[in-house]
């Protein structure tokens, strides 16, 4: 536990108000906020899980996913307890939500030292602050940040995007890659399926790019709640505000592991390709096909004369690209390494 950086005291009162996430919650003496991990101590805010690591694993940057940030590599990996949204399709609920299910915070004790200390043992290139939203441990995220820099490791969040302006100022400068799970494309689906908004969230991608983090895109396609004309809003948002190299990963969902909607069912593979097919045919330049290995639209193609650049199977990578640039006729594949 440790008092947080970004809040603000309230005049004339002991409330504070957190400035991590676009909630900005208000919260009196005892209160914790919508995420369940910051939390009015006498009139101070703490983050709860600073140092309470609740998953830690190596994994293949792939996972993240990041298709175009150091392809091949393996990452450090870390969350914590906690998320300042509730989406009932999360897939990760039993370490988000667990603050709110169990009134406890989980997690290993761990110091940023720690972490950069085993990202450098194992020879992993970078880390990557995920599982759940790494805005809400954003102290925790931040010092670690800082000692991976100087250490030469690269910074990877797996985010919602829901932070605030102040929050990213914070990490920016220390910030190497982020990749957003961008739920739907309306205020109404954001509110009802996630607990949060959708204007914060196209905001802040569109100041990571303008900022030059790498920044890759993923949306998970439930079937009865996103339909072609919302995947045509998204690709034409992003060709046209983000850039057509941004990557696009549109990820198969599976109900029986989903937090509250077990009663859907999984993606038809049908529909993950039309998706796939309408980023393609809105002029997205890589368009990826999640959660179901050996589909061609796992792979990495060349823009402009449609080779065969990368070759993925699940996690499994083989390259054919010279150093981030078409082996064939020379193009860039807007590769990060």
């Amino acid at each position: 536990m440790r008092e947080s950086i970004l809040y603000e005291k309230l005049k004339g009162t002991k409330t504070v108000q957190c400035l991590a996430c676009n909630h900005r919650c208000a919260l009196k003496i005892g209160e914790k906020g919508k995420c369940g991990v910051r939390k009015n101590i006498n009139g101070k805010l703490y983050s709860l899980v600073y140092g309470r690591a609740a998953a830690l694993n190596i994994d293949p940057i792939e996972k993240k996913p990041f298709f175009h940030f150091f392809p091949g590599s393996e990452t450090f990996s870390f969350g914590t307890a906690g998320c300042n949204f509730q989406c009932q399709n999360c897939l990760n609920w039993n370490i988000s939500q667990s603050p709110r299910i169990t009134g406890k915070i989980e997690g290993e004790e761990i110091t940023p030292e720690k972490i950069v200390e085993l990202a450098i043992r194992y020879q992993c290139p970078s880390i990557s602050y995920t599982y759940n939203e790494p805005t809400v441990f954003i102290d925790f995220a931040l010092d670690t940040m800082k000692l991976a820099k100087k250490r030469g490791l690269r910074n990877c969040w797996v985010s919602n995007g829901f932070m605030t302006k102040e929050a990213l100022d914070l990490i920016v400068p220390y910030l190497d890659a982020v990749n957003i799970d961008l739920k739907g494309f309306s205020d109404d689906f954001y509110q009802e399926y996630c607990g949060g908004r959708l204007k914060p969230v196209v905001e802040n991608m569109v100041a990571f790019k303008k900022r030059k983090i790498w920044l890759e895109i993923t949306t998970l396609i439930i079937p009865g709640l996103l339909d072609e004309k919302v995947f045509t809003q998204i690709a034409r948002f992003i060709k046209n505000e983000l850039g057509k190299e941004t990557p696009w990963h549109v990820s198969r969902f599976f109900p029986e592991i989903s937090w509250q909607m077990r009663y859907l069912s999984t993606t038809p593979l049908a529909l993950l390709q039309k998706a796939c097919d309408i980023g393609v045919a809105e002029g997205l330049l890589y368009v990826y096909g999640g959660n179901v290995p050996g589909l061609a639209s796992e792979d990495t193609f060349c823009p402009k004369c449609h080779q065969k650049m990368i070759d993925r199977t699940g996690y499994t990578i083989e390259r054919y690209d010279n150093n981030g640039r078409c082996s064939n006729c020379g193009t860039d594949l807007n590769i990060i390494e």
